[in-house]
């Protein structure tokens, strides 16, 4: 059996209004894109399966029956939505408490590092075997970049203690 094309859009719509929710910074926007997105995955399980009858063995026969794993994947997504449902309406209303609104603001670090990119700043230890503003490992050009303490010389016997 061919699927309803009627449900196909509507499975697109959900997607598509669930990811653009997503992408807001509201928390309450967020819940509700992540409740379109799961309803649309719930309904495309459900039009990935086949239809027919109940699956019952003795009733209905069994080139006849509906796929009864669809319904069981659908059953535990619903469960898991719920959870993720309450974790998020928790995170809201904790943020609504704390600072009155529920928007996700910018990270001051992430502020950092924009702005360290934008002026070439980037390069760490591991970058460029030491072309960038910290000092190559061990002091010399060419170490290995993934040794960060490389092991110190070998001892004589006559070096007495520094």
């Amino acid at each position: 059996m061919r699927p309803n094309l009627v449900l196909a859009l509507v499975v697109g719509v959900l997607f598509g209004c669930g990811v653009a929710l997503l992408l807001e910074r509201t928390l309450s926007r967020v819940l509700i894109g992540t409740i379109l997105l799961t309803n649309g995955t719930n309904l495309l399980i459900l039009l990935g399966g086949r239809s027919g009858g109940a699956p019952i063995l003795g009733v209905t026969p069994t080139a006849e029956m509906s796929d009864p794993l669809a319904q069981a994947m659908v059953l535990t997504a619903i469960v898991i939505t719920l959870g993720l449902t309450a974790f998020l309406l928790a995170m809201a209303y904790r943020s609504w408490q704390l600072t009155g609104h529920d928007e996700v603001r910018d990270d001051p670090e992430d502020r950092r590092i924009v702005r360290r990119a934008e002026r070439h700043e980037l390069a760490g230890p591991d970058d460029n075997a030491g072309e960038g503003p910290w000092p190559p490992p061990g002091g010399v050009p060419g170490a290995d970049p993934e040794q960060v303490d490389p092991e110190p010389p070998p001892r004589r016997l006559d070096d007495g203690p520094d």
